[in-house]
């Protein structure tokens, strides 16, 4: 029989690295704020944290991506979002 060598292909994903870091904002207690981030890929997974704590979107947090900017949005904002 014929014998087919076969070819195996492995690729390495580059992590996602900070293109432009967040930047301190300021605002006004009870306003929103709007951090934002650039990334060296687009649609690179984001987790967004607090500390140890994982934020989730809901009603206080809004998430977004579009290419390679991610945004997390803050509304309501406490002393506590410090």
């Amino acid at each position: 029989g014929c014998s087919r060598s076969k070819s195996y292909f492995y690729f390495i994903a580059l992590p996602a690295l900070f293109k432009q870091e967040l930047q301190d904002t300021e605002a006004e207690e009870s306003g929103t704020v709007t951090l934002r981030c650039e990334l060296t890929k687009p649609k690179a997974p984001v987790e967004w944290r607090k500390g140890d704590v994982t934020l989730y979107p809901g009603l206080k947090y809004e998430m977004r991506q579009q290419g390679c900017a991610a945004e997390l949005v803050i509304s309501d904002l406490e002393l506590d979002d410090s």
